[in-house]
């Protein structure tokens, strides 16, 4: 069962340029956010980056559902789909806003999954040029990996980690 994929688009259209990897700078910046600090930070330097350099910023929400949530109660479902919910509205606006003042064409992805996969789908779905993450605040990732080292050592696109 495939879950839809929110996509909203802000700001002006991209510039169509022609497409050479790697020669003038990225053209699509792709974040992951989900509304921790770093991921919040991640995506301030995004933003800045893709706005300097005239790209494009793919926005990319993922909402990790756990192995769990269908034995859940339905009142325990029913709001952590509200927090989902609230969370990708908050981002949504802060998307249009960050669109209008600076003049950037945003897109924002809502998408339900594994974070690392979802990124990776959106960045090989966009054509992105650089993909940046924020570092995990997880104990736990130092031994079995973070998305961001998952995302490196797919090695398709540079990645860049803000702490």
């Amino acid at each position: 069962m495939s879950i839809p994929v929110e996509r909203e688009q802000y700001g002006p259209q991209a510039r169509a340029l022609e497409f050479e990897r790697g020669t003038d700078g990225p053209r699509v910046v792709l974040v992951g956010v989900d509304g921790s600090r770093t991921s919040l930070r991640a995506a301030s330097y995004a933003a800045g980056l893709a706005r300097r350099q005239g790209a494009g910023l793919v926005v990319v929400f993922v909402s990790a559902t756990a192995g769990y949530a269908g034995m859940l109660p339905g009142v325990v479902a029913g709001a952590v789909q509200r927090t989902h919910d609230e969370l990708a509205d908050e981002l949504r606006q802060e998307c249009r806003r960050g669109a209008e003042e600076l003049g950037l064409p945003v897109t924002f992805l809502c998408r339900r999954g594994d974070a690392y996969a979802e990124l990776r789908t959106a960045a090989d779905e966009s054509r992105a040029d650089l993909v940046v993450v924020g570092s995990s605040e997880q104990a736990g990732h130092r031994l079995v990996g973070s998305v961001a080292t998952r995302l490196v050592r797919t090695g398709r696109w540079p990645v860049l980690v803000v702490p």
